[in-house]
């Protein structure tokens, strides 16, 4: 293990500080991790301990729990009382993180900010009433052990009869699994961020280019790129030619297997457990009918593609009819790979796995740009006494009353509008507020930032857009609406706008260029309706989960407005969301990308309310 990234450089409260030394110093004895089982009850006892696998031909150590990779799938009800006993039998702390869940803070599960974790040897008791239902996860917070197996499913059942219950359930949870040492993997994107990025450009598409384009045009479009020193088919840190692509923990060549009866209606539970890799999912032949989104109830969607972010969840309905198999497709973000699962009648029947699709490649939109022009260049903006906290007065905007003002029907002018569209600044609505680059982003930890950062909720994604062009309906975050209307109507009384930024060269990632280490506390106030505005100054994509409250998503409409729990930044794309501040105590706040985790990461700490 490289001293450089000890515990005391990491910084165990990021969830990434404890090494992974101890994983592959050497070989435990054991049986091959079997299928992840079900598990019911409010009673549970949990060991964390070592597991050799075999995914490639190689075999590895892995954590797990039970013995299982994933661990079991855990079954709940809504208003149990539920009691894990967790029992650490590995040679460095370990933690269970509850995805999603909205519970005590001591019981959240994040060493250095909810409580000291789990040492070797010792057992910890999670207790806490089970307030919501719908499909979850859970996780380590520490070291780099969600990357080399802890995590598992956890399906909560509604207290009254669901609505959406179907004859056949199924579980599908998504992961990335590496043969490599994750610690070594993460060294070496400091050293060398784009090693794994093998789709950069060549001659023969620059000629092509030159033919398609002219040579005025290509020219311009490539000195941009080498300007920023970036390229614009960096999609993913990490790739297929690094990661194996599980499915319930199963490789491509393996495969899952879920069974169901032609002419029944399924629904598939689909969770990105995975480390770094966003999945783009289809089922060639069936329409799915999406029903819940980070657990939460959703007026119903049909599409045949949707994109999902590291730690999102999707409940999905499908009626296949006809007796035959499908394949559940989920390649990755960059094309790079894919997993691969099998829904059939019949144990002995296949289908035929579909060819990934090209390419992505990234635009003048996805990196925030105006008029084809970077933001390289701007001045700083008016940085505010709190971090990240909007300075309305530095903003000319001293006189106005954004908690008594009625956005949904007025314009900046104060004029009537016959509707309001996202930016308008009413609750549902985003935004109003200008997007400022605070001082702390200038400098060599940011390497670029966003100069005409948009709301783009309605944009199927890169990689995705040319097959909406093609007539696949493909999900975005504007069809989301919440089912049952929204759950707090307030107007938010306070704006926090903050910044994803990093520098890809150096491999830092942070919020408005400030490290997790570096950064003081984030002050919420409980009893408040707060806005978050994201603004992603890079080229990736941020899937950014805050703990302990839910984050209602601003698509445009006031009165459906989604809750979800993590919420995927497009590249050079802002993003607003509301949160009730009911939850006392100190919450983590980050990027689920586990390699980005470390700088992109923040303590919120609620102030009130007997914390």
């Amino acid at each position: 293990m490289n001293p450089g990234f000890s515990r005391s450089r990491r910084r165990f409260v990021t969830g990434l500080a404890a090494g992974a030394g101890a994983l592959w110093a050497g070989r435990l004895l054991g049986a091959t991790p079997v299928l992840a089982p079900a598990r019911t009850g409010n009673r549970f006892d949990l060991s964390i301990g070592y597991q050799p696998v075999n995914f490639t031909g190689k075999e590895r150590l892995a954590t797990t729990i039970d013995g299982s990779l994933p661990g079991p799938v855990l079954h709940w009800r809504e208003g149990d009382r539920v009691r894990i006993r967790v029992t650490n039998r590995l040679a460095e702390d370990t933690s269970i993180h509850w995805h999603g869940l909205v519970l005590p803070a001591a019981m959240d599960g994040v060493p250095g900010i909810s409580f000291p974790g789990i040492a070797p040897g010792a057992s910890f008791e999670y207790d806490f009433e089970v307030r919501q239902s719908g499909t979850y996860w859970y996780h380590s917070h520490s070291g780099f052990q969600e990357q080399t197996g802890h995590y598992g499913a956890l399906v909560i059942h509604p207290r009254e009869p669901d609505s959406f219950a179907c004859p056949r359930d199924h579980v599908v949870l998504l992961s990335d699994w590496m043969d490599a040492d994750p610690a070594a993997v993460y060294a070496r994107l400091k050293k060398q961020s784009h090693y794994d990025n093998y789709g950069q450009r060549t001659v023969g598409d620059l000629w092509r280019e030159i033919r398609d384009r002219g040579v005025a045009a290509t020219w311009r479009e490539r000195a941009m790129w080498n300007r920023m020193r970036m390229s614009d088919s960096d999609l993913s840190d990490v790739s297929g030619h690094t990661y194996t692509y599980l499915m319930n923990g199963q490789p491509p060549a393996a495969g899952w297997t879920g069974l169901f009866a032609p002419g029944e209606q399924v629904r598939l539970r689909f969770i990105n457990a995975s480390a770094m890799t966003y999945f783009d999912v289809r089922i060639p032949g069936l329409r799915m009918r999406v029903i819940a989104a980070d657990g939460q109830p959703v007026e119903p969607v049909t599409v045949d593609d949707f994109r999902i972010g590291v730690a999102e969840t999707y409940d999905v309905i499908v009626e296949p009819a006809a007796d035959t198999a499908y394949s559940l497709f989920a390649q990755a973000i960059d094309r790079s790979g894919y997993a691969l699962g099998t829904l059939t009648p019949h144990p002995e029947l296949s289908a035929v796995v579909p060819a990934l699709d090209p390419r992505p490649v990234l635009s003048h939109a996805d990196m925030g740009m105006a008029g084809g022009h970077t933001g390289h260049g701007a001045a700083p903006g008016h940085a505010s006494a709190n971090p990240g906290e909007m300075n309305h007065a530095a903003m000319n905007h001293a006189a106005m009353n954004h908690a008594g003002m009625d956005h949904a029907g007025m314009d900046h002018a104060g004029h009537a509008m016959a509707a309001p569209t996202m930016g308008s600044g009413g609750a549902g609505f985003g935004s109003a507020a200008p997007v400022v680059h605070p001082a702390s982003e200038f400098g060599p930890q940011v390497d670029m930032r966003a100069e005409a950062p948009a709301y783009r909720l309605d944009d199927p994604g890169v990689g995705l857009r040319e097959l909406a062009r093609r007539g696949r309906r493909v999900l975005t975050y504007a069809d989301l609406r919440h089912r049952h209307g929204t759950v707090d109507p307030r107007e938010p009384e306070r704006e926090i706008q903050l910044h994803l930024t990093g520098n890809m060269g150096r491999y830092q990632w942070a919020f408005d260029g400030i490290r997790h280490a570096d950064a003081a506390p984030l002050p919420f106030r409980y009893g408040e309706r707060l806005r978050i505005t994201l603004v992603n100054d890079t080229m990736m994509h941020h899937p950014i989960h805050l703990h302990g409250m839910w984050s209602d998503l601003e698509t445009g409409d006031g009165a459906r407005i989604p809750r979800k729990h993590t919420l995927s930044v497009a590249p050079g794309a802002r993003v607003s969301y509301l949160v009730s501040v009911d939850a006392t105590g100190s919450w983590a706040f980050h990027c689920h990308l586990l390699y980005h985790m470390p700088g992109m990461m923040r303590t919120v700490q609620v102030i009130g309310g007997g914390a």
